[in-house]
């Protein structure tokens, strides 16, 4: 085994790299440029080099050969799947933590994989417009979603076609397409694999990566919760057969097609890396794969037959995106302020309070994993961790997340890969969530003396009707929530966390609130309560912002001030009098100019 290991990535497949190195005592490397210079990934490792960039793979290389590692593990996304680099690595005499070369490369374009998938036997989706439409339009090279299109007709196909071409070469500089059958209700089986240098070559079971957006993943689980038996031999045995053919090695990812209304499985592609929703296998399996990947890339058997491998319970992984899911999915960055995971949950994240989140790389920002012995029990499990989840200063997709897994649609397993492209989750209700934002502001400005507890309320008892002005005034009566939500209450507007979803709520000053909402200087009580202080008198003079009386209720002063500049009119508040919500204490009489 290795002493020394450089992870070529960030973030969190960077942490969870270095943390199975960790308990088996190898010492990591971690890579990283000037802006995650102070990241998670970078300070958990034993020792930090720094590198212009993470593409660059000739400063990857130098930082492995002046820290002395022994092999690299690229992780996913970035240099994972780049043939040229793994062939560098090997050429300095490093080991690379991945499949071979040829491998790699004989599975990179999905033109020869498909070739490839048919010499071992594999079930291909149909090629060509001879069976009719709709057809798919997709680039051989490359992947994520690029240079792909849907073709429901004859007359759409030619500009389909130079559509698709235009961006795969763009994105992969090749426009070599595929025309394929195009399966309406299809859902997405991927099998991981797991093979040695020695000729075994093992399944670890499936996962179901229906519920994708635009071909990018949102939900993953294990096992597959709609295959029967006789797909998921069918799609088992032929990512083995694959794997075999095309001479592959390590952990890889064999995804098929499942055709819902025919019960046919076709193969799409092999993905030579290890893959983001790899948790959910290590959760029914109870294996490692990381260090699987390890003790394989080191020269060694894998120390188990597929007869060993189980598969109980159920899984379920969420991925947290830096994305406003409820307003476009448009991209997210800043600040996240607070983060709060989940406790009862694995969590593999890089994200932590006070963390700048940037728009330099990819959005996802961790991922939320669940186990229970059945899939419903996951799903509830789910639920409720994405609940437990509150990241202030940025918007996520956790309310979006939570919204899904709770949905009928996930319960049923009804999602296929199409579902989420025109389907519309519905949000969180923003009345609950601005009551809430009210109860915070509420409880911030309370004030804990004589017999009243640290929340402002006496015990036991039930709040009076109080008026908190939001974007919408909210008017509280009731006791206050038993679960508070994460929330951050400031003097001009307040954020709160409900089901997940943060929401940004304005806050005006509510006493200019209330004269401007009037139109005419009438200042009204924002609550029932007494009159602690009068400060002016009727006829006199007063600038914007000057207090003209404070008034108390449950032990919370507000004070009243002056919309703008003018003359009071009206002074119908009295020192130690009882006011009702809403009557009106003052009216100021705007000045000529």
């Amino acid at each position: 085994m290795f002493s020394k290991v450089l992870i070529a990535n960030r973030g969190e497949i960077a942490l969870r790299v270095i943390a199975t190195c960790r308990r088996l005592g190898i010492d990591t490397v971690a890579i990283h440029t000037d802006l995650d210079k102070d990241a998670p990934h970078a300070r958990a490792a034993d020792e930090a080099v720094l590198v212009p960039s993470y593409l660059d793979g000739a400063a990857v290389l130098a930082a492995a050969a002046s820290s002395a590692a022994q092999a690299i593990h690229p992780g996913y996304g970035f240099l994972s799947e780049n043939t040229a680099f793994a062939q560098s690595v090997m050429a300095a005499g490093l080991t690379w933590v991945g499949p071979p070369v040829a491998a790699m490369e004989a599975m990179a374009r999905k033109d020869a994989a498909r070739e490839i998938a048919i010499a071992a036997g594999v079930p291909v989706v149909p090629e060509g417009t001879s069976g009719g439409y709709p057809v798919m339009v997709k680039a051989a090279a490359g992947g994520g979603g690029k240079g792909m299109r849907i073709v429901r007709s004859a007359a759409d196909f030619e500009e389909a076609e130079a559509s698709a071409r235009r961006e795969a070469i763009s994105a992969f500089g090749d426009d070599t397409i595929l025309v394929e059958k195009y399966v309406e209700h299809g859902r997405h089986i991927e099998v991981q694999v797991m093979a040695d240098t020695h000729g075994n070559v093992l399944h670890l079971w499936e996962r179901d990566c229906s519920t994708q957006r635009r071909h990018q993943k949102v939900l993953e689980e294990a096992p597959a919760p709609t295959i029967t038996p006789a797909v998921r031999d069918l799609v088992t045995s032929a990512a083995v057969a694959l794997a075999r053919e095309v001479g592959y090695t390590n952990a890889g990812t064999v995804e098929f097609l499942l055709d819902a209304d025919t019960d046919e499985a076709y193969f799409l592609e092999m993905n030579t890396r290890l893959q983001v929703e790899h948790p959910v296998t290590e959760a029914v399996t109870g294996l490692d794969l990381v260090e699987l990947q390890l003790r394989v890339a080191a020269g060694e058997s894998l120390p188990f037959t597929h007869e060993d491998v189980r598969c109980d319970g159920h899984a379920i992984e969420a991925r947290i995106y830096a994305e406003d899911s409820f307003g476009g999915f448009l991209p997210q960055a800043g600040r996240a302020d607070l983060v709060r995971w989940p406790v009862g949950a694995r969590v593999d994240a890089a994200l932590e309070s006070g963390q700048l989140v940037s728009t330099a790389y990819d959005p996802m920002l961790g991922k939320v994993i669940v186990h229970a012995a059945d899939r419903e029990a996951a799903r509830h499990a789910l639920v409720a961790a994405l609940d437990e989840t509150a990241i202030l200063g940025l918007t996520t997709n956790v309310g979006f997340l939570r919204a899904l897994a709770a949905s009928s649609e996930f319960r049923d397993a009804t999602i296929d890969t199409a579902w989420l492209d025109t389907a519309q989750v519905t949000p969180p209700d923003v009345d609950a969530a601005r009551t809430l934002a009210a109860w915070e502001v509420f409880l911030k400005d309370s004030t804990t003396r004589g017999p009243f507890a640290s929340d402002g309320f006496r015990v036991g008892s039930a709040a009076a009707p109080i008026l908190i002005q939001l974007d919408e005034d909210v008017v509280l009566t009731g006791d206050q929530p038993v679960d508070r939500p994460a929330a951050a209450v400031g003097p001009h507007r307040v954020e709160v966390i409900h089901r997940g979803q943060r929401f940004v709520f304005e806050r005006p000053d509510p006493m200019v609130a209330h004269a401007a909402a009037a139109g005419d200087g009438t200042l009204l009580s924002p609550m029932p309560g007494t009159v602690l202080d009068v400060r002016v008198a009727e006829g006199d003079a007063v600038q914007e912002g000057q207090v003209l009386g404070v008034i108390e209720a449950m032990k919370m002063e507000l004070s009243l001030k002056a919309p703008f500049a003018g003359t009071v009119t009206t002074v119908s508040a009295e020192t130690g009098g009882q006011v009702a919500l809403g009557e009106t204490l003052f009216v100021v009489e705007a000045s000529d100019e």
